[in-house]
């Protein structure tokens, strides 16, 4: 009896588990999967160079800065209603992509793109404890859900230059749509939970995405124009005040877009922290090696693809372990192993040369890189959402996606900046033009070797250190949902 009682309910877990991570892997692919095209894009319908950044920075502006409130709009509208309506306007501008004939449609498009991730992600990483009451299920969708995050990146690439070199540019966008419309249709499965009593609040929601959309913009500027931009500083001086006003802002109000408790708790605000940085790391190599293959290795862009496939193994490995991991050390080390891992890997990308190999330098490093961020992902989603009121598990999920992207925005920036500052340097502009990227590049993956090395020692110094075995990582009153 048992038997029959535990395959109908597995079989019923699969289709929400599916529809969770592809949602994720969906939107995560869309932060890469358009880099690819862009010089096809730009041949075929003659745009200014001054336009391509913006039609990956659009995306990335848009879902960065407003998924906090998509998170709140989740819990008090209902999160599987936010999810499909993210889903919906996700599709919507991919189609619209896929139709562009300028530059203006195509930021319009990827800027709706980013809207529907806003909508989408935070959402689905909060039903995932609303959906999977069962520990083990939980926990496999939290390891699916971790394993996305980073395989996206990798799939985006790889299918970005299979499909502009097999069927044109335009299916970068149009691939979303069937796919979107599934994971829609497959969205009503999800548990549909009773929206919370609230009230958005104007203010704070005002306040909190200016402030928000000002530091996602001068970080994509920093890394277009340096950290000497003076639209840059601009902004970011003006993200600081609006965001120090959301704060005080939120501290008063009946009402608040982000319930400061969520980041007074130690264990959570570390999460989030760690996240930031965690994110700055890889994504920040994953961008400066795939430079170093294709413009001093000669690769061309669907072997830069290919040559990531290590990474997509590595995020798989560490993502399915780390569910035993965490049993046993608890989210404290296993983020630190995490983030120790892939600074030990940062620093073996540091060595490259113009005729380093593959095989026995750059392929194991990007396993480990993967290994390393896997782990990481996974615990400090666990940190993040271990013990949220239900009420809240929106916009905690989105604090924790925000980090995420930020770092990612970041790890760009920096990276590419430090990158581009050595290469410039006198010595290294005097040398052969591979001698003097290859120094840029050594030197950005020291530093994104530096910053794991701290996200190491945040999570160590912040999360708790308890197994995530001793205490059910449930949310508060999920069965009441």
């Amino acid at each position: 009896m048992s038997q029959r009682t535990t395959r109908p309910a597995t079989e019923r877990a699969l289709v929400p588990l599916l529809v969770i991570a592809t949602s994720q892997l969906m939107l995560v692919l869309d932060d890469s999967i358009v880099n690819i095209a862009l010089p096809s894009i730009q041949r075929e319908l003659g745009l200014d160079p001054v336009h391509l950044p913006w039609i990956v920075n659009a995306y990335i502006l848009a879902f960065g800065a407003l998924l906090l409130l998509g998170g709140r709009v989740g819990d008090l509208w209902g999160r599987r209603r936010t999810l499909q309506v993210g889903l919906g306007l996700f599709v919507l501008g991919s189609l619209a992509g896929g139709l562009g004939q300028n530059a203006e449609m195509l930021i319009a498009a990827r800027a709706a793109q980013g809207v529907g991730a806003a909508l989408t992600a935070p959402n689905a990483l909060a039903l995932i404890a609303t959906t999977f009451s069962e520990r083990k299920a939980r926990d496999s969708a939290l390891a699916l859900y971790g394993a996305m995050s980073g395989l996206g990146i990798v799939v985006g690439l790889l299918l970005g230059g299979v499909l502009t070199e097999t069927l044109g540019w335009r299916w970068v966008f149009f691939i979303n749509v069937p796919i979107g419309l599934l994971v829609l249709l497959g969205s009503r499965t999800l548990l549909a939970a009773t929206p919370q009593r609230g009230q958005l609040g104007a203010m704070g929601a005002t306040l909190g995405t200016g402030g928000m959309v000002a530091l996602v913009y001068a970080v994509t500027r920093f890394g277009e124009h340096g950290f000497t931009d003076p639209a840059a500083l601009i902004l970011l001086a003006a993200a600081a005040i609006l965001l120090v006003v959301f704060v005080v802002n939120q501290a008063s109000s009946r009402h608040p877009l982000l319930p400061l408790s969520l980041v007074r708790d130690r264990n959570r605000a570390g999460a989030y922290l760690t996240m930031l940085l965690l994110a700055i790391g890889p994504m920040g190599t994953f961008y400066v090696i795939t430079l170093h293959l294709q413009r001093v290795q000669g690769f061309t862009p669907l072997q830069t693809g290919a040559a990531w496939l290590p990474f997509a193994l590595g995020i798989v490995l560490g993502a399915g372990g780390a569910p035993k991991l965490l049993l046993q050390a608890g989210p404290r080390y296993v983020a630190a192993l995490g983030a120790l891992l892939s600074a030990g890997a940062a620093l073996w990308f540091s060595a490259i040369s113009a005729d380093t190999s593959y095989w026995t330098h750059l392929a194991p490093a990007m396993l480990t890189l993967a290994l390393g961020f896997g782990l990481g992902v996974m615990a400090l989603t666990q940190a993040a959402v271990h013990q949220v009121d239900p009420d809240n598990a929106g916009i905690a999920s989105a604090l924790l996606n925000s980090a995420q992207q930020i770092g990612v925005a970041l790890g760009l920036a920096v990276l590419a900046g430090v990158a581009a500052t050595v290469t410039a340097q006198p010595e290294n502009a005097a040398a052969d033009a591979a001698t003097g990227l290859v120094a840029g590049y050594s030197t950005a993956l020291a530093v994104a070797a530096g910053l794991l090395l701290a996200a190491a020692a945040l999570g160590l110094a912040t999360l708790r250190n308890r197994p995530a075995g001793i205490q059910e990582p449930q949310l508060a009153g999920t069965s009441r949902l």
